[in-house]
């Protein structure tokens, strides 16, 4: 176990800790919340840097790193949209949440042909980075006006969507090379 993985296995620690503070009723709760989940990004932004440098990239890592991630952006995205009670809210978590749980399904298939989950793309971390900015912002701001809400998590779904599709091709393309 190195230093990379630990701080993803931190990041997943983080996850429940984020609605408990969220929904907790303390004063600033939301901004509790979202100091936990800039944590979690910081500890993201890090390990990668420290799989890199070091070069410790594992296979686990490259399994931890994206289920931290997922686990902690569905649960922020969830906090949000229980506190706002927007329907179209929900239509956006739930189509993020398709989205991720079949880019989980991709990780996982490609781990059992190519036994190694190849790196993420420009687009999946540029839509990482949007998703993050936009749901912090929210956090910070629960008073911020419906249709800008609306119209950001909308914006991040839509990236995460063009991310997916960019990785869908890549998985067809590893399996058609793993078939040859």
């Amino acid at each position: 176990m190195n230093l990379p993985n630990i701080l993803s296995l931190f990041r997943l620690c983080l996850v429940p800790v984020v609605p408990v503070l969220f929904f907790s009723g303390l004063a600033h709760a939301n901004w509790w919340a979202a100091a936990v989940y800039a944590l979690a990004s910081l500890t993201d932004v890090l390990d990668g840097q420290l799989a890199r440098r070091l070069n410790k990239i594992t296979k686990l890592g490259r399994l931890l790193d994206p289920l931290a991630d997922k686990l902690m952006s569905a649960t922020v995205m969830v906090c949000i949209a229980v506190a706002a009670a927007e329907p179209v809210l929900w239509a956006a978590v739930g189509l993020f949440l398709l989205k991720e749980a079949l880019m989980g399904v991709g990780t996982l298939v490609q781990y059992r042909k190519i036994d190694d989950v190849p790196p993420s793309q420009l687009i999946g971390k540029l839509a990482a980075a949007f998703f993050f900015a936009v749901c912090l912002l929210v956090m910070l701001f629960p008073g911020l006006p419906s249709p800008l809400k609306l119209a950001l998590f909308w914006a991040a779904v839509l990236l995460s969507l063009a991310a997916l599709f960019a990785y869908l091709r890549r998985f067809l393309s590893l399996a058609r090379t793993a078939k040859k």
